[in-house]
């Protein structure tokens, strides 16, 4: 059986960048692999163009947006971006931006819709940091503000590392709803207040995670009553993650992603899904827990007739 909504993906996603802790390869293994075990064929994914600068703007100044396509960061501007500048890496980053408004607007129509990509929650208004170029997530909700396509949105942020940029972006959105759980004592040093921010203590386990994450996102739903979710879901919070000090096995993971989609599917409540961080030693761990997330969106959405 093929699955049951749309993804997007795009080739463009595996740039060289050198020797990084961040895995490029991750995405177009995760696209490999769905296909060659017969779970989505190639034309349930969705190939976005580039963004506009229309669209980037609605997130981004204007001033970071001609910086990035003239090649004319300053060293500070990459110290804080920490990836190697290129014009690859700028096109890439543009599709990214389009593969999440086009999740957004997939996941309203259809119920779910994940990007294999996206997720990059460091990126501020003027300024990228933590490997995020733009904030994908935010240019992606300020799309269907400016066309009046909903009007309540959660942003369920599960990554390693807490959502600084997203979080700053949204800061005065009544109508965006920013939760973050994450390991306090990790990058960001400075963490801009979210809604709800969840930090946790170093080697936090499955238990402790999964009831602050089952707690807050009932909470969240029951309270706030979003018209989509946004969930980042992101490898690191795995125990082998490079970049990691929390101890959350697969099982728990998964346990992870069955909170947010079963949530959402209870209430009724489209989710669009992006990946996030992910570096654990062996990719082929990142690639996994990316792969069981998918495996959980395509499960919740069986048998569901209406979202």
């Amino acid at each position: 059986m093929y699955g049951l909504f749309r993804l997007i993906y795009s080739d463009k996603y595996l740039v060289d960048i050198g020797t990084h802790v961040f895995p490029t390869t991750k995405y177009q293994l995760l696209y490999q692999r769905l296909i060659k075990e017969g779970l989505f064929k190639r034309s349930d994914f969705i190939y976005p163009p580039p963004a506009t600068n229309e669209e980037i703007l609605l997130a981004h100044t204007k001033n970071y947006l001609e910086k990035l396509k003239k090649g004319t960061l300053s060293l500070d501007d990459l110290f804080r971006l920490e990836l190697p500048y290129s014009k690859e890496l700028i096109e890439a980053s543009l599709i990214c931006v389009k593969g999440t408004i086009l999740a957004c607007q997939h996941a309203l129509e259809d119920g779910i819709c994940v990007h294999i990509g996206g997720g990059f929650h460091h990126a501020f208004a003027d300024h990228g940091e933590g490997f995020c170029i733009f904030n994908d997530i935010a240019v992606g909700i300020r799309n269907l503000q400016k066309n009046d396509e909903v009007e309540k949105i959660a942003i369920i942020d599960c990554d390693l590392h807490q959502g600084n940029g997203t979080a700053d972006i949204f800061s005065n959105d009544k109508n965006v709803f920013t939760f973050s759980i994450h390991q306090e004592n990790n990058y960001p040093a400075i963490k801009p207040p979210s809604d709800i921010d969840m930090g946790l203590s170093d080697g936090c386990r499955d238990k402790e995670y999964l009831g602050h994450l089952e707690e807050n996102v009932t909470k969240i739903v029951a309270d706030f009553k979003p018209e989509l979710i946004v969930y980042v879901a992101g490898a690191d919070p795995y125990e082998k993650d490079q970049l990691g000090g929390l101890l959350i096995s697969m099982e728990g993971l998964k346990q992870r992603d069955k909170i947010v989609f079963g949530n959402a599917k209870k209430h009724n409540i489209p989710v669009a899904a992006v990946l996030a961080g992910g570096y654990a030693v062996n990719i082929e761990d990142t690639v996994q827990i990316h792969y069981n997330m998918i495996m959980e969106a395509n499960a919740k959405k069986e048998n569901r007739t209406s979202i």
